[in-house]
């Protein structure tokens, strides 16, 4: 699956848990953290919020941290994306234990 089709699916899977996604430039300092985007709750709604700028290895790495915080067993995925996120999932958890961050 190459990665634009991964990103269309994992905008369609955001989309069905109601999450509104808004691709914006995100305006990077060079000395600060490079900040990709993450999910935010405004006024009641779930917006993730993803720089148009950033890479699409980056992006989905966006979306699949945003994506850890539902329940992705109560819906039907597709297999290989599934398997995508748990990748993904399975990597967050290992760089926190890492860097001794905690998950928001």
């Amino acid at each position: 699956m190459d990665q634009g089709a991964i990103i269309d699916q994992l905008e369609e899977l955001a989309e069905r848990f109601g999450i509104q996604i808004r691709y914006e430039p995100i305006k990077q300092d060079e000395d600060l953290v490079k900040i990709v985007g993450g999910l935010c709750l405004l006024r009641g709604e779930y917006v993730l919020i993803i720089d148009s700028k950033a890479a699409i290895s980056d992006k989905i790495r966006t979306f699949a941290e945003a994506l850890r915080h539902f329940d992705l067993d109560q819906i039907y995925i597709k297999p290989a994306l599934r398997e995508l996120l748990e990748k993904v999932a399975t990597f967050l958890r290992h760089e926190q234990a890492v860097t001794g961050e905690e998950n928001i």
